[in-house]
């Protein structure tokens, strides 16, 4: 997320935010956090009782489907509690950008084991990919260094009026 032309990234120590993006994050957070107790619910208790009629390899093939969402959901709220440390003026957006602080990648569907799998289990799988694929987004645009064109119409408008 980085900050729009013209802001001043450090203000007293704290960090001067986007609302807008803000907003957006906070919005993220909050359905990466209702996706992951939906998961944790469903996983604990659920799966097991609908997958109880599968072989035991497919049973261990769901299993690692689930940990693969697990994985994607973690990586989202690890990210996302970055930029919301920044936005408390924790740490600076340079330290949120580096590669250790970075999104961490997305593990592949294995297609058949998520055939294999309930369908809540199969549109969990698929809400967390979804998710990350706009974390990631995110991600892609703090790392570049130049304002999205819709924060520059945004500032332009600003300086106009």
């Amino acid at each position: 997320m980085g900050l729009g032309a013209g802001s001043t990234p450090w203000q007293g120590g704290r960090v001067t935010v986007d609302p807008l993006q803000r907003r957006l994050r906070d919005a993220l957070y909050a359905e990466t956090m209702l996706l992951a107790d939906e998961a944790r619910g469903y996983f604990d208790d659920e799966l097991r009782r609908e997958t109880g009629p599968l072989d035991p390899l497919a049973r261990v093939q769901v299993s690692c489907e689930s940990l693969k969402v697990t994985t994607r959901l973690l990586h989202a709220v690890a990210w996302l509690l970055t930029w919301r440390a920044v936005d408390a003026g924790e740490i600076g957006p340079a330290e949120a950008r580096s590669p250790s602080r970075r999104l961490g990648a997305s593990p592949a569907n294995d297609a058949a084991a998520h055939a294999l799998m309930p369908e809540r289990a199969r549109a969990l799988a698929t809400a967390s990919i979804d998710l990350h694929r706009r974390v990631a987004r995110l991600d892609r645009a703090a790392g570049e260094a130049a304002p999205s064109p819709a924060r520059s119409i945004q500032d332009r408008l600003a300086r106009a009026f």
